[in-house]
């Protein structure tokens, strides 16, 4: 897990990107997690050193052409290793190879790259989750695979 300092320029890309996209179709937060998810898009790539892409089923190209779909929680404390990573039921069509993890705190001061891993490894060890039910004190806003932080892969170097 590394843990970042967000910079202002980011925030503000951030913002412009959220402001052309609008609301997605399936959005569980109704846009309202769009700013948070290009933070960790921009802030994930500022690791990877991939190309940012920004479409439907992935957001960065990593340079072996490995495709990233970058999934972003917002949080406001420090992420602790046994806490869930969430896919949306209705986002596993995506055509993606890898699944990449971040925690943005929610005043945008911090963000947290927590891990990746390739989509077939992510929904053998995934568990499913249906909208409604509880999991460690969280109510699922949407069916869902999740898995623990301290399951996920490390970023490649």
């Amino acid at each position: 897990m590394i843990e970042l300092e967000i910079p202002s320029k980011v925030i503000n890309k951030a913002r412009k990107l959220s402001d052309e996209l609008g609301v997605l179709n399936n959005s569980i937060t109704k846009g309202q997690g769009s700013l948070a998810g290009f933070v960790g898009e921009l802030m994930f790539n500022s690791v990877v050193k991939g190309k940012l892409v920004h479409t439907y089923d992935y957001d960065i190209v990593l340079k072996d052409k490995s495709k990233v779909d970058v999934k972003t929680k917002r949080t406001t404390v420090k992420p602790l290793p046994h806490y869930n990573c969430t896919v949306a039921s209705s986002n596993i069509k995506q055509a993606c190879d890898y699944y990449g993890f971040v925690r943005v705190m929610d005043n945008f001061s911090k963000v947290w790259i927590l891990g990746m891993m390739k989509k077939e490894k992510f929904f053998e060890e995934a568990t499913f989750m249906k909208r409604g039910e509880r999991d460690e004190g969280y109510v699922c806003r949407a069916d869902c695979y999740n898995i623990k932080i301290e399951n996920l892969d490390d970023l490649p170097k």
